[in-house]
């Protein structure tokens, strides 16, 4: 009996989980049983950290707990910040983040141990410090080590407010902190991608919370999984202005170049995420007075709508967002790690809490029968 293979697995159920639910044909996603849509619009992203890690909204005092717990993790030591003040700028951030990450289990008290606290202590501190890590190396050597944006002595705001604070440097407006709020809750967690995968078959062995969250890093560097965002931003730059758009779109599709931000694996009816930041999208370049990012993207979905029956995914519009909050195009991808860390956390603890090694097998298809000859 020939056995049937699925290159990528794709389709294939490779186990269970509680923390979120893709369908597939309508785009919608639910975490732990709650609507994206409703998250996006009414939750603070550390709701939805607490949600992901814990399995039930918090409280009032519950929330105010947690989030004080992120503003004392947030500063880092003495040796992380002399470590990354010796990282050149040059350096690629994804490369920073995921060595940081390992120094950061070299110094984590609870590094020796696996067990749900021990697991659940580990993720509210890589959740609060993977931004004041990407922020220090930003910042070297331009401000000093000692700067309040990297400690825990800045007055309490949300995580979003915090976020755009270390990279920009300046506290932002309302809406852009609903936008940055809004960006992290839809980049948080999403079912079994690469990323998250490659963190639970690290954990499956029962290695640590950092080794699994560094595996993820490395799965999400790549341009068809966690880079797309950088690439969308770096084409809309490339095309410049509206009337360029379709001669762009189309040579770029003749010649069968595939065009970042489209498409999904698992989303192939639409990704509802996407029309949540879209709407995020078209009012912060009004609020801003400039549209032209959002036209320049509304144009190429058109065209690959009618060309090639494909949907944006998040990545799309969420390029231009953060184009437009002042971030730059290199950290769209380190942005998304400094969300989608509480979905990998998530999925480390429930690993280690329901353990089997994930060990698949794969159809062989070299030589048989070759005969050995001594030289």
């Amino acid at each position: 009996m020939t056995e049937k293979v699925f290159p990528g697995l794709e389709g294939v159920l490779a186990g269970e989980s509680a923390i979120c639910d893709v369908d597939h044909d309508s785009g919608g996603l639910l975490y732990r049983g709650y609507r994206i849509e409703d998250l996006a619009e009414g939750a603070a992203f550390e709701e939805v950290a607490y949600l992901l890690l814990i399995g039930r909204l918090p409280n009032r005092i519950a929330l105010s707990e947690f989030s004080e717990r992120l503003r004392q993790s947030r500063p880092l030591s003495e040796n992380m910040t002399a470590f990354l003040s010796k990282i050149p700028a040059t350096a690629n951030p994804m490369d920073v983040l995921r060595t940081a990450v390992s120094l950061l289990g070299l110094e984590d008290p609870d590094s020796k141990y696996n067990d749900h606290q021990a697991n659940l202590k580990k993720a509210i501190r890589l959740i609060a410090q993977i931004p004041s890590a990407l922020a220090a190396w930003r910042r070297f050597p331009e401000k000093p080590v000692s700067d309040p944006a990297l400690t825990s002595n800045v007055p309490p705001s949300s995580h979003a407010a915090n976020i755009l604070l270390l990279l920009t440097g300046a506290p932002p407006d309302p809406f852009s902190e609903k936008v940055m709020n809004v960006s992290l809750i839809l980049y948080a967690e999403h079912e079994f991608n690469a990323s998250t995968f490659a963190a639970r078959v690290t954990a499956s062995s029962l290695s640590d919370m950092h080794s699994a969250i560094t595996s993820a890093i490395g799965s999400l560097k790549g341009p068809l999984h966690g880079g797309a965002n950088e690439k969308v931003m770096e084409t809309l730059l490339e095309i410049g202005e509206a009337g360029r758009v379709e001669a762009y779109i189309r040579d770029r599709l003749a010649r069968k170049e595939r065009i970042m931000g489209f498409g999904h694996r698992v989303l192939k009816k639409g990704d509802s995420r996407s029309d949540i930041i879209k709407r995020y999208a078209r009012e912060l370049g009004e609020r801003k007075n400039d549209r032209k990012w959002f036209d320049l993207s509304s144009r190429i979905e058109e065209i690959m709508r009618k060309e090639k029956g494909l949907y944006p995914n998040l990545d799309f519009y969420s390029a231009s967002a953060y184009y437009l909050l002042g971030l730059p195009v290199q950290l769209d991808t380190p942005l998304f790690v400094c969300s989608r860390i509480s979905g990998w956390t998530a999925h480390v603890i429930e690993q280690h809490d329901h353990n089997r090694l994930i060990r698949p097998r794969c159809l062989y298809t070299g030589p048989r029968g070759l005969t050995y000859l001594p030289l």
